[in-house]
């Protein structure tokens, strides 16, 4: 396979996000990384490294869940 059509798994996506391969693994299976560009090999996602180009992943150790609106006064 040519070095333009290389693939990654999820050791390459880990290191690319800069996050565990057990970390890339739940992210895939919580449905929080891009569809795989591969699907031959059962269990064995692929992506090409252009499919993380212009992705963002979701949270980026932000939980947006955990923090009020700034611009309201907190409560209590």
């Amino acid at each position: 396979m040519a070095d333009d059509q290389q693939l990654w798994g999820y050791t390459e996506v880990a290191k690319h996000l800069g996050i565990s391969v057990g970390a890339a693994r739940n992210r895939k299976n919580r449905g929080t990384l891009p569809d795989p560009d591969d699907t031959s090999i059962p269990d064995r996602p692929r992506w090409k490294p252009s499919t993380f180009q212009d992705w963002k992943p979701l949270g980026q150790g932000h939980r947006s869940d955990l923090h009020g609106n700034p611009s309201e006064p907190a409560s209590g």
